[in-house]
């Protein structure tokens, strides 16, 4: 998959295109099918024009993020991983469009003339139903259908889908920010995870039987309300890599014991405490929330707790 960071580095000799845009942020269901949508476009019009692939246009950062950055909404992926993700969907290549206010002035035409016509040779365009997009948002479906007339491309527009609720990034940000780690992942297709290195901490985990593998949340991202949760962890570089483990996970600064406000990932792999894990990158899968966080008065309390917590993931992750 190739990966264009601005529309300028896009190869002039570029065939027609499908193109499909959006923030695409977590790539959830939703986006998915739209991007399955996006392929089955492409063979159907590549039946009398030859098509060189299906191509995703994204945003870093998030508009919002731009526009209104107090407003700005916690980021489900990192842009690598929404590249690796939309990678999986099955898009052929990606234009990252890094936004700023000067294009965030651009009208719509402008943006059909630059983007979709004059840099992706675009044939067709793939969106969902609610897609907006140039100056104040004033450019919608009917304006992208009207100057595909004009232009050679059509439109296809994609219903919204989910059920009751119809699935977004908004709506995974609040299943996240409940503790509602399931309707995430009903929503993405996939159990939500956090990737990042480990870090030494304070080591009090080892010193109670519990060691753990400590991850930061990373500023300004979506995570998993504070609590405890059965889940996984996933070593991603060294000889091991790829090897998962399931794992109870406490989201929070550790309210126990007093001066610690970092907010962390932190993950007891179950019955192992021999793994090394300072400084490799991890993936943190969360499969089911077991607890809120809680202030315990003693430390034997919060040993009662945890050794629940180990029992209650152990059933959930392994039987």
């Amino acid at each position: 998959m190739r990966v264009w960071r601005d529309f300028s580095e896009v190869p002039s000799d570029l065939g027609r295109t499908v193109v499909t845009i959006g923030n695409f942020d977590g790539m959830h269901l939703g986006h998915q099918h739209v991007v399955q949508r996006a392929r089955e476009v492409a063979a159907e019009v590549g039946a009398d024009t030859p098509i060189d692939g299906v191509v995703a246009v994204t945003f870093d950062p998030h508009p919002i993020a731009v526009l209104r950055p107090e407003h700005a909404p916690a980021t489900i992926t990192t842009i690598d991983e929404r590249l690796r993700l939309l990678g999986e969907a099955g898009v052929d290549d990606v234009l990252v469009i890094p936004f700023s206010r000067d294009i965030a002035a651009w009208t719509p035409a402008e943006f059909i003339d630059r983007i979709l016509v004059d840099a992706l040779h675009v044939r067709a365009v793939v969106v969902g139903g609610n897609f907006r997009f140039g100056n104040r948002a004033a450019g919608d479906c009917n304006l992208l259908r009207a100057a595909g007339q004009d232009h050679d491309f059509v439109l296809e527009e994609v219903s919204l889908d989910g059920g009751p609720q119809v699935w977004s990034s908004t709506y995974v940000r609040t299943c996240l920010a409940a503790g509602d780690v399931t309707g995430a992942a009903e929503a993405l297709g996939r159990e939500f995870s956090t990737r990042g290195v480990v870090i030494e901490g304070d080591k009090r985990g080892r010193e109670l039987g519990f060691p753990t593998a400590n991850v930061p949340v990373r500023a300004g991202a979506a995570a998993p309300a504070d609590g405890v949760y059965a889940g996984r962890l996933t070593v991603l570089d060294g000889p091991d890599a790829g090897t998962t483990h399931p794992a109870a996970i406490s989201v929070g600064t550790n309210p126990t014991f007093a001066g610690e406000r970092e907010r962390r990932v932190e993950s007891y792999v179950l019955d192992r405490t021999d793994l090394q894990l300072y400084g490799r990158e991890v993936e943190v899968s969360f499969v089911e929330r077991l607890r809120g966080m809680v202030r315990f008065d003693s430390i034997d309390d919060l040993l009662v707790a945890m050794s629940d917590d180990v029992a209650r993931a152990r059933t959930i992750l392994v039987g």
